[in-house]
């Protein structure tokens, strides 16, 4: 028998479509009545869920126009990347990047463990605060390229870039795309809890650092254990041994770089700015790089072009993604499946419950790979769930909080995965063999936190006394068959 091979990532999501068709078929059609929040996003209503008067059926040919609504929905997403793409190309053309990689080999080169520490570390740190995570899309070839020169792969910068944004969503302090919500849904104060969230802040970046440095160790000693040793270099395979001197163009444009990340993370969080703005943001540093660096606008022009083009097939794989959660939303199944999975956690005990919303939210991510929007439809029914099973509610937002942020790292509907993944070269299947055995164990360890939380009844002190019996009858409503 033949090695068994992954497929190409986009025949992997196609086939992911196909699948998710032909379960449209199959499993009840069903959804909740929603209701429509001060912020106007809807909310599902728990005890509302019931089957659809008469079956529909999704056709081949539905499937075929999700992909062009698919890249539709994913617009925002798409030309952000293709944007990114152009810039830094732009800024590559001054030299910048290759006069920081030569800066940070003088200082990291004989110790790249403290790296890849730092970079977990401070991306860890930025999602948990500010909810970054498109913003580190930037510096996934800048990370490819020093690893190339200090004799690590691509594999690492992605580990690296990946982890940070996945541990800091899953221990989240201040995030307002997934905690605010989940706590402003489940009606306990705003950032409340934190205590315990910063206690294991450190524990599982640690998990991360030690998962991505445990293979880069074993790339350093032998290049022949690389997971990517039988693919091209994004970079090519150009090897720059004389990096030139970071003169003050460089330092420049860096320091500018490092102002408009300061600024988008300024404005994401008071003025609600997403990829459009992020976008405009690059673009007009992309043009003060133009002037500072002094190269022709007709060189700039070439280079942009260059940059995007490089970036189409992360832009395909992105659009195809979008398009599993669209079957399954045009197919009236996604309620179903979470209505489905709620219902036997209402028969077990409350540390396996916990652990067990774990579980449910982690599976429901691939089909909702927004974390705002996850909040919207799961909380609404894990709130009144964790009543009736005597869970504090701080303890249902914190399965949440994990479910979501630790498998973004692994979910190739997750359009952020797919593009960082897609700029370093890496297939999705050889990026899966990577992440599995960390996802296992940050699972494992947040399932030890989760039943230590409600053994110690985490959150008590914020839950509100008057709902249970409310929630209760709301959750007894909710599982009984239509």
């Amino acid at each position: 028998m033949g090695k068994f091979k992954v497929p190409h990532t986009l025949t992997l999501l196609f086939s992911m479509m196909v699948i998710a068709m032909i379960a449209t078929w199959i499993v009840p059609q069903g959804f909740f009545a929603t209701e429509t929040m001060a912020n106007g996003r809807a909310v599902v209503v728990p005890g509302t869920f019931s089957l659809v008067e008469e079956r529909s059926y999704l056709t081949p040919w539905q499937l075929l126009t999700a992909i062009p609504r698919a890249f539709a929905s994913a617009q925002d997403v798409i030309f952000f990347v293709m944007i990114l793409g152009g810039v830094l190309a732009v800024a590559r053309a001054t030299g910048t990047v290759d006069a920081l990689i030569g800066r940070l080999l003088e200082r990291f080169g004989s110790r790249p463990q403290m790296l890849i520490f730092m970079v977990i570390f401070c991306f860890a740190m930025a999602s948990s605060f500010i909810g970054t995570a498109g913003e580190y899309i930037p510096f996934v070839l800048i990370l490819v390229a020093l690893c190339k020169a200090m004799r690590l792969d691509a594999m690492t910068a992605v580990g690296m870039t990946v982890a940070g944004y996945g541990i800091g969503y899953g221990i989240s302090a201040v995030n307002p795309f997934t905690l605010v919500i989940a706590q402003q849904i489940a009606d306990i104060p705003i950032l409340s809890g934190w205590e315990l969230r910063a206690a294991i802040f450190l524990p599982f970046v640690l998990i991360g650092f030690h998962h991505v440095w445990s293979y880069a160790k074993k790339v350093a000693q032998d290049p022949n254990q690389s997971m990517v040793k039988d693919l091209p270099c994004p970079l090519g395979d150009k090897h720059a041994v004389d990096y030139p001197n970071l003169n003050w163009r460089h330092r420049l444009i860096l320091g500018s770089f490092v102002l408009t990340i300061g600024v988008v993370a300024y404005n994401i969080r008071m003025n609600g700015w997403y990829l459009y703005e992020l976008g405009a943001a690059f673009i007009a540093w992309g043009l003060f790089v133009v002037l500072v660096g002094n190269i022709s606008t007709d060189t700039a022009a070439k280079k942009f072009i260059e940059g995007a083009m490089e970036l189409t097939t992360t832009a395909v794989l992105i659009g195809v993604a979008r398009g599993i959660s669209l079957i399954l939303e045009d197919g009236q199944i996604l309620h179903s499946l979470v209505h489905g999975m709620s219902m036997p956690l209402s028969y077990v005990g409350s540390e396996v419950a916990a652990v067990g919303m774990l579980f449910i939210q982690t599976f429901l991510n691939f089909f909702i790979p927004s974390g705002s929007g996850q909040a919207y439809v799961t909380m609404p029914l894990m709130v009144p769930l964790s009543d009736l099973l005597e869970i504090p509610r701080q303890v249902a937002v914190l399965a949440y909080q994990f479910g979501d942020g630790f498998s973004n790292m692994i979910i190739p509907t997750n359009a952020i995965l797919m593009g960082i993944i897609g700029i370093a070269g890496i297939p999705y299947g050889h990026w899966f063999r990577f992440c599995l055995p960390l996802m296992v164990k940050l699972m494992l360890a947040s399932s030890v936190v989760l039943v230590l939380a409600v053994l110690f009844n985490y959150g008590a002190d914020v839950q509100p006394a008057d709902l249970p019996l409310q929630s209760a009858v709301s959750v007894a409503e909710s599982v009984q068959p239509n």
